[in-house]
């Protein structure tokens, strides 16, 4: 009988996506010895210090937690020696230097939001609904020097609906993501894991991290393509577009909660038709129902609201 390995475990996250696992490593009694996150930051109006929502669960349960804003610096290197942890395990957090990825006797290993190979990257969530993914999933891999490229230990599958949102579909994948993880932690604690080295595909798709630019709606694109993108941007960090409502000011507008109409018309792109509480915007081969949206420095409202104080004038458009 395989004597099973004393393991000690530092783990290293920032958002909420990362808490989920950090709670199932506490829930399954792991000793987790260490915490690293990201330092406080400036959030909110009155730009007051906001602590990272793992840091905050981290408190909550008495861990020990460090903040290094340098991952290199021979402070931080020697304190997470002294833990003396031999796994390390990531959630959502930052590349790691290889003097902090290697220093552990098992390993160090990452938990990634997508099938790899494909969408490697910063948003593997989103951009598998902006491209229309009808399934996607969960990964963890040892890693190395480059970012999502190391031996898979484990995947799993989930099917993607056609009316997820980004949202929904990230929390369905921490749930997910953080049972593979310990399912992986059982493996390295049995002396059990049989990696796979990923292929070097030169045609696999990539999850490009996010800006303003490659988050604007192309309202020439078929409906497919603009349904696809607002939903893989919701809610955060939006789909957004300028109205042009006659004034000599375009506005920004970001769009949130759509359906689709496929049908056949004759209105210009990104033309705006408003009938019984309902704003819709012409594209290829039907129409983008917009069911909630946000005008300039106001809040977000479904589309019944804005139309009781907003005028869209005759020939108004998303451009």
């Amino acid at each position: 009988m395989t004597k099973q390995r004393n393991l000690r475990i530092v783990f290293m996250g920032t958002p909420d996506f990362a808490v989920a696992t950090l709670k199932k490593l506490i829930d399954y009694n792991y000793n987790v010895v260490g915490v690293i996150t990201a330092p406080d930051r400036p959030a909110g109006r009155g730009r007051k210090l906001r602590a990272s929502a793992v840091k905050e669960f981290a408190v909550a349960n008495n861990l020990k937690i460090m903040q290094p804003t340098n991952l290199k610096s021979e402070v931080f290197v020697d304190k997470l020696k002294a833990l003396h942890a031999n796994l390390q395990i990531v959630v959502a957090f930052r590349m790691l230097p290889k003097v902090v990825w290697q220093m552990p006797e098992y390993g160090t290993f990452n938990l990634h939001a997508s099938l790899l190979p494909n969408y490697r990257g910063a948003a593997p969530i989103h951009w598998a609904i902006i491209n229309g993914e009808e399934k996607t999933g969960v990964t963890t891999f040892f890693i190395d020097e480059k970012i999502d490229t190391g031996a898979i230990i484990m995947k799993q599958e989930v099917f993607v609906s056609e009316k997820e949102t980004v949202g929904e579909l990230h929390d369905k994948l921490m749930t997910i993501g953080s049972g593979l993880v310990i399912k992986t932690v059982k493996q390295i604690e049995a002396d059990k894991v049989i990696t796979t080295i990923q292929p070097k595909d030169k045609d696999l798709k990539t999850a490009y991290k996010l800006n303003r630019e490659n988050c604007k709606i192309d309202w020439n694109q078929n409906i497919d393509h603009i349904y696809n993108k607002i939903r893989g941007l919701n809610p955060f960090p939006t789909a957004w577009c300028y109205l042009d409502n006659g004034n000599e000011e375009h506005m920004s507008v970001k769009v949130y909660a759509v359906s689709k109409i496929t049908e056949l018309h004759n209105y210009e792109n990104g033309a705006i038709k408003i009938s019984e509480n309902e704003i819709k915007v012409a594209c290829k081969n039907g129409y983008i129902k917009v069911e909630e949206l946000q005008l300039p420095n106001k809040r977000k409202m479904d589309s019944k609201s804005l139309l009781n104080g907003f005028e869209f004038e005759k020939n108004a458009k998303m451009l």
